[in-house]
């Protein structure tokens, strides 16, 4: 067999939050970046055209009306002075000017410009001049007399090294500017996100045994229901673990002693033992394990009942005949120790629920109060519809004060310290969004357990 591979650390198996915002920060960032990179060249561009063409058609009308070539006798090529100093973009470099008279026939000619054929029109015209045909911009306009025509020409390449030059300038900052934003906005980040950092370390740090709670230094807006949520999960969790220890004690009490005392019967039962002691340890025997036994199937009921939720879907439920067939059942039991039972439900009384949940509940309630009461107890079990149309169900005793039986044996009730029966139920009326708990006895009666539940469905906590 292979070796496993080694457990990588959280950090390389979980993607960072803050690592996501940067790039995705950083990612925005260079697209509007570069959209403003694609603009500004652009612009660059066009503009360096308009300034070349407007410059063009300045130095037009400017030579027109000084009529420089009036003094001048036949075509004269004037070179120019060298300028190193200047950027060898700079268009006054080779701009050139030709000038024709009426007639076509070239007057002047000064620049680097080959001599360009002479035409009739005017305005912008890009011309290919000399034996390598070089791209030259040109414009061109007679005089009002259409005596004189100037033609003003810059070569195409020098146009598109200023066009470069202009784009760049514009382009520049933002190169510059670019890795310092970036690193301002993952500081930024990083500073923005430092409540989140300690948030998630206390987080870290609760012990799930312990009673901490998250601290108000965590009273951010943004955080103040998820503190919230966390402070009543761990509210919740520290109830269901106190009520979980306290019930797993009284399990364990309550089945010391019935196993105990199994445990000291059958030692009894090695040794010599009268015919009637044997029967009585025996019976003891028997009754142990019974109560014994009784716990434990209260125990997977309420294991049952916690499960309920997730496993099984509701259905309508007829709170009504299901209580009258649970009365039914305990109707011989009840007789047998002189109880006496009486229901009180409509025909027909339905609400969405787990049937098996809600058998199982009045049973537990039926069979405390027939297991906890001396013989001869009235028991009450009543069944209703509340104003504001949801259903309840109530089952009272009156604690054997009707009973003929000696004032000892009435004062001994049989006491439940598990209370598991009550735990059911209340487990049951959780998974149906409802409530448990004791209610006030009228008369004759003493005592009163009474379960509320909704007929519509009941967001259930946790």
């Amino acid at each position: 067999m292979s070796a496993s591979p080694a457990r990588l650390p959280v950090s390389a198996r979980r993607p960072s939050l803050t690592r996501q915002l940067l790039l995705w920060s950083l990612g925005a960032l260079a697209l509007v970046w570069g959209s403003f990179v694609l603009i500004g060249y652009q612009t660059g561009v066009h503009e360096a055209d308009e300034l070349t063409d407007g410059h063009l058609a300045s130095v037009t009308a400017l030579l027109l009306n000084l009529r420089a070539t009036e003094a001048m006798e036949g075509a004269k090529l004037t070179p120019r002075v060298p300028t190193p100093w200047l950027k060898s973009h700079d268009y006054q470099q080779s701009i050139s000017v030709a000038q024709w008279d009426a007639q076509g026939r070239l007057l002047a000619l000064s620049g680097t410009s080959p001599a360009p054929h002479f035409s009739e029109d005017e305005g912008f015209a890009n011309l290919k001049l000399g034996p390598t045909e070089a791209e030259w911009r040109s414009f061109s306009q007679w005089d009002e007399a259409r005596s004189r025509k100037v033609m003003v020409l810059l070569e195409l390449r020098e146009r598109d090294e200023l066009a470069k030059d202009i784009a760049e300038q514009m382009i520049e900052p933002g190169l510059w500017l670019l890795p310092v934003v970036s690193l301002a906005l993952g500081l930024a980040l990083w500073r923005g996100l430092r409540p989140l950092y300690a948030l998630s370390a206390d987080v870290s740090a609760l012990e799930p045994a312990s009673t901490q709670r998250l601290a108000s230094r965590h009273a951010w807006s943004e955080f103040e229901s998820v503190v919230g949520s966390i402070n009543t999960l761990l509210d919740q969790q520290h109830a269901a673990m106190v009520s979980e220890r306290r019930l797993a004690s009284e399990v364990a009490h309550e089945l010391r002693t019935p196993l105990s005392s199994i445990a000291l019967q059958a030692s009894a039962l090695a040794g010599e033992l009268s015919a009637q002691a044997r029967a009585q340890a025996v019976e003891r025997i028997r009754k142990d394990a019974l109560r014994a036994g009784h716990v434990l199937n209260q125990l997977l009921a309420l294991a049952r009942a916690s499960r309920a939720e997730l496993h099984e879907a509701k259905a309508p439920v007829d709170l009504g005949a299901l209580t009258r067939t649970v009365c039914g059942d305990y109707a011989q039991a009840a007789w047998q120790q002189g109880d006496d039972i009486a229901v009180l439900a409509p025909p027909s009384l339905s609400l969405p629920g787990h049937a098996v949940l809600l058998d199982l509940a009045v049973r537990n309630l039926l069979e405390n109060a027939l297991k906890h009461t001396p013989d001869g107890t009235h028991i009450s079990v009543e069944v209703g519809e509340s104003d504001a149309g949801d259903v309840w169900l109530q089952v009272c005793d009156d604690g054997g004060r009707g009973a003929l039986v000696a004032p000892a044996v009435a004062v001994a009730r049989k006491q439940d310290s598990l209370h598991l029966g009550h735990e059911i139920v209340r487990r049951v009326a959780e998974v149906h969004g409802g409530h448990f708990g004791r209610a006030p006895a009228l008369a004759p009666f003493t005592t009163c357990y009474r379960l509320d539940l909704p007929r519509h469905p009941v967001a259930h906590p946790g």
